[in-house]
């Protein structure tokens, strides 16, 4: 199950990074870095840093271009040995950084909907579609693409698994152990209901980086995962 909890380590100091890496220590070896800790606490070298120790690393960059500049990028994260990267789930995009990282060990993950967004966000930003609609399309698109996997929240893990098939690994953020306080995000559910519903690795960040004790939250959800399925890609 460890393989399957990716652990969000959104915050702007490095030092804070590798605090909370530390008090994690062998519980946890998959760590997202996006946009707060790529920008505000020099990410790229932190991740390099975390992959020379043998830990997993997903660049959550939501890569979104012309085609050459998506390539290029996914090129170079390709290169630093990163385990998975995000783009946005538009079709030019997900060809372009699949083509620029094949043969790599790199998964190219396309992101669909955010969990932050309900159907009325989906609509405002001009979709003619549900939020469960819009992911259903990017889901088919990313599978004709060749990508590895995409980022759906946990609502429409069972769907978007019954439009991409078994190998495709389906990433969901905006998971909330029983009891969490849900913050800003509004399609969640619990660890053990995720992998239930054909998700294949969790995004956590809020509830174990803030936590008192992080190890022993990392450890609570891992014990939630262990009643919830063991699919792993």
């Amino acid at each position: 199950m460890a393989g399957q909890l990716i652990v969000g380590l959104d915050v702007s100091s490095r030092a804070r990074a590798e605090e909370i890496v530390a008090l994690l220590g062998d519980t946890v070896d998959f760590y997202k870095i996006g946009y707060q800790c790529f920008y505000g606490a020099d990410g790229l070298a932190l991740g390099k840093a975390l992959m020379a120790a043998g830990k997993k690393v997903f660049f959550d960059l939501k890569l979104l271009d012309i085609d050459n500049t998506v390539a290029k990028g996914a090129a170079a994260i390709a290169d630093t040995g990163a385990t998975m990267l995000t783009v946005h789930a538009y079709p030019k995009t997900m060809r372009a950084a699949q083509q620029a990282v094949a043969g790599s060990g790199l998964c190219v993950l396309g992101v669909t909907v955010l969990t932050s967004m309900d159907d009325n966000d989906v609509r405002e930003a001009g979709y003619a579609r549900d939020a469960a609609g819009l992911v259903a399309l990017r889901a088919e698109q990313a599978k004709a693409a060749g990508i590895g996997g995409i980022v759906a929240s946990s609502h429409e893990a069972a769907m978007v698994r019954s439009i991409v098939g078994p190998d495709m690994a389906i990433v969901t953020p905006g998971i909330r152990p029983a009891g969490a306080v849900l913050g800003d995000q509004k399609r969640v559910m619990t660890p053990a209901e995720a992998l239930a519903a054909g998700a294949t690795h969790l995004v956590v960040a809020r509830p174990i980086i803030e936590a008192a004790d992080p190890a022993g939250a990392a450890r609570s959800i891992l014990a939630e995962m262990a009643n919830g399925g063991t699919r792993l890609a």
